[in-house]
């Protein structure tokens, strides 16, 4: 059993954020062989195509993808579903305000020390639609697969507290370097709140809502803030 779960651990990675990790590390190794990382950008949102209803058809697609990786380790699991709860819902608002504005203060202080690309949000408001869509489809992947699905595999094969949260955490940090250093950085610190309070409670939802809050803020909000005078 014990050499089954590990097999199934390294094949639901390779398919998932396992590889897309190693990806993003590769992509900020190009990055940093280039120029300084703050006068690189990258877009954190954009279109598929320059038609809505098919820019919408595509990112749905892509967006499905990403809600299939959550159902495979869902089903992997073999966990009974659970819907959220408005427990769940007060839970994420919090973690995203905890998560979210330092992450702002950290973002700004690393562009003006070279540690990130400048992000490029969508201005489109067509784009509004398909970005809540990724949104809930980057929080529903991301928390079942990194953290749900992960944290329970390896407490099965008997790994301390201490390791499975790190796992969790770096993986995290991984398939964010495109952004940048800090992009790395900040995500382990939230894969590590985050791996914890799963251990803590077995509970995944709030993670799921906090995680499309912090994304629908980033995509839809960011665009109209003028942050300007934080030198960015």
């Amino acid at each position: 059993m014990t050499r089954r779960l590990k097999l199934e651990i390294v094949l639901v990675l390779a398919v998932t954020f396992g590889t897309a990790g190693l990806r993003a590390a590769l992509r900020l190794v190009d990055s940093l062989l280039q120029a300084p990382l703050n006068q690189q950008s990258t877009t954190i949102h954009d279109a598929a195509s320059t038609v809505p209803w098919l820019d919408l058809a595509l990112q749905a697609t892509s967006a499905l993808t990403l809600f299939a990786w959550g159902g495979l380790a869902w089903f992997l699991l073999d966990e009974r579903w659970r819907w959220p709860r408005w427990a769940d819902a007060a839970r994420g608002v919090g973690f995203a305000a905890l998560i979210g504005l330092p992450g702002l203060a950290l973002y700004v202080a690393a562009v003006h020390l070279g540690l990130s690309k400048v992000v490029v949000p969508t201005t489109a408001a067509v784009q509004i639609p398909t970005s809540l869509l990724w949104s809930f489809a980057n929080g529903f992947g991301e928390e079942i697969v990194v953290v749900m699905y992960l944290v329970t595999r390896l407490k099965q094969l008997g790994w301390k507290p201490w390791q499975f949260i790190a796992a969790s955490a770096v993986l995290r940090g991984s398939y964010h370097l495109y952004q940048g250093v800090s992009a790395g950085f900040g995500n382990i610190v939230m894969g590590v709140i985050f791996a914890w309070y799963f251990h803590k409670t077995g509970r995944v939802w709030p993670l799921i809502l906090a995680h499309f809050f912090i994304d629908a803020v980033a995509f839809i909000a960011y665009p109209l803030l003028d942050l300007s005078w934080l030198g960015i």
